[in-house]
């Protein structure tokens, strides 16, 4: 009676782990080593992170800001009451800007996605936050009366006024028809300066301050915080995105992002965010169906550096 071959019999010959060990033995103590290698491990990771780690900077905040840079908090709160700052004309999620969004060639992703986190700067940023002090300023009144085309007018002769004023400084200011505009801004900047407006914008009407979306968008209308980021090399031109503070090198995981910003055309596209995120898909999608992919699936037995890896296992077979 003929015996049926295993089909796995050539794997339990080549099995280079079920071959008995016929080389040298000696002692081997796992707990001495255990402690060996998390002390010295523990005194290097010290040691290399108290010489080589990134500086540990205070946290920017609105008080920072208006305490440190008070002229640029001035302007930038008339630009919000105007209606004329970054965050106002941003478009989705934020408002309903007209041809504000980003664009995929016809696909318009940003306006699709909607309003999800609306922002009225002029009222989010300036005006109720004025309007939760326990005297608020009659300034709020005036303004809640006034017509679009009043506020409109008010805030850009102040901030023309500003700009023309010796170091910007809102105490130099000439005088003009600025309605309730300079006591509005002059009162948000002595709140800020006390700490106060940190704690209402990132409350938001809620028991608990754990949203930071309303204050890092009034910090990132002004010049102030793009100003630390620039000294600090994290702004986009300066491959900020892999970098932390200083020079020290961040999360290499994004070099790619950052490099894509890099490079024309996406460098001087108005829709650089939606077409590296597209890339980024593009490139993800092509890396998940490489099995898939006649061509690519055959380019490791094509060029077999696997071998030279585990060149030990193929010299053995």
């Amino acid at each position: 009676m003929s015996r049926k071959p295993d089909p796995m019999s050539w794997r339990k010959r080549d099995d280079i782990a079920s071959r008995p060990w016929r080389g040298r033995a000696r002692e081997y103590d796992l707990f001495k080593e255990l402690t060996v290698g998390v002390v010295v491990v523990g005194l290097l990771v010290l040691g290399l992170s108290a010489v080589l780690s990134s500086p540990d900077d205070p946290s920017v905040t609105l008080k920072s800001w208006a305490s440190a840079a008070p002229s640029d908090f001035v302007a930038t709160a008339t630009a919000e009451l105007g209606g004329t700052s970054d965050t106002a004309g941003y478009g989705p999620p934020y408002n309903t800007t007209a041809d504000a969004s980003q664009k995929l060639g016809p696909i318009d992703l940003q306006t699709f996605s909607g309003v999800r986190i609306p922002v009225d700067t002029a009222n989010d940023f300036v005006i109720n936050p004025l309007k939760s002090l326990p005297a608020p300023s009659t300034a709020v009144s005036e303004w809640a009366v006034g017509t679009d085309k009043q506020h409109t007018d008010w805030t850009a002769a102040y901030s023309d006024a500003l700009s023309k004023a010796p170091d910007n400084d809102p105490a130099q200011v000439g005088r003009g028809d600025y309605g309730p505009v300079p006591a509005l801004t002059g009162a948000l900047l002595t709140m800020a300066q006390q700490g106060a407006l940190d704690g209402v914008l990132q409350a938001n009407g809620s028991f608990y301050s754990t949203d930071y979306t309303p204050s890092i968008l009034f910090l990132g209308d002004g010049t102030y915080f793009p100003g630390l980021a620039d000294t600090a090399h994290l702004t986009g031109d300066q491959w900020g995105m892999m970098n932390e503070t200083g020079n020290y090198p961040g999360q290499s995981w994004l070099w790619l992002f950052s490099f894509l910003y890099q490079v024309e055309p996406v460098k001087s596209s108005p829709n650089a965010d939606i077409l590296v995120v597209s890339i980024m898909v593009l490139l993800t999608l092509l890396l998940t169906f490489v099995p898939f992919i006649p061509g690519l699936r055959s380019l490791p037995r094509r060029i077999p550096i696997h071998r030279l890896i585990w060149k030990d296992y193929y010299r053995r077979r």
